[in-house]
């Protein structure tokens, strides 16, 4: 029995480094760029740079009129965000600030604008968005980065 709670106490210790959880923490904060990013693309003009597509317009009136904001705050608001955030996750830089915002924004679409969706899709947006606002970047992001800098 020694032998097994060894083992299992080394794997433990294996598993919790830094480096794994580096590793997991870059996974989350690619999983939930991406997630918002596809998103965001979907409301551009394809092959545009930020070029808002006019239909998102009549989209935000008729299928999200549960949104408590005009379309015509809505949809750039939405947009930009979908596109400045993910970018901040990819490369690690105000996670928790934009962790923080896909948060909210996910309690927006939850509350609504897809109310069904809770379980399993935006909770697990949420619970990504809560690990990184609570572990932040990990080691490999500008975060980390920027924080030894400040230390030195």
């Amino acid at each position: 029995m020694k032998r097994i709670v060894a083992l299992h106490d080394r794997g433990v210790a294996i598993v919790a480094g830094h480096i794994p959880e580096a590793i997991a923490l870059l996974l989350l904060r690619v999983a939930l760029a991406g997630v918002f990013w596809r998103s965001g693309q979907t409301k551009v003009v394809e092959g545009s740079i930020l070029q808002i597509d006019p239909i998102q317009y009549d989209l935000f009136a008729s299928e999200f009129s549960g949104l408590p904001l005009d379309p015509a705050i809505a949809v750039p608001l939405t947009t930009y965000a979908e596109h400045l955030f993910p970018i901040l996750l990819l490369v690690g830089l105000a996670t928790r600030l934009s962790a923080a915002a896909l948060l909210v924004m996910t309690l927006v679409i939850q509350i609504f604008v897809f109310p069904d969706a809770w379980w399993p899709v935006h909770s697990l947006w949420a619970a990504i968005a809560a690990i990184l606002i609570v572990r932040c970047g990990g080691l490999f992001s500008l975060d980390a980065i920027l924080a030894r800098l400040r230390r030195k």
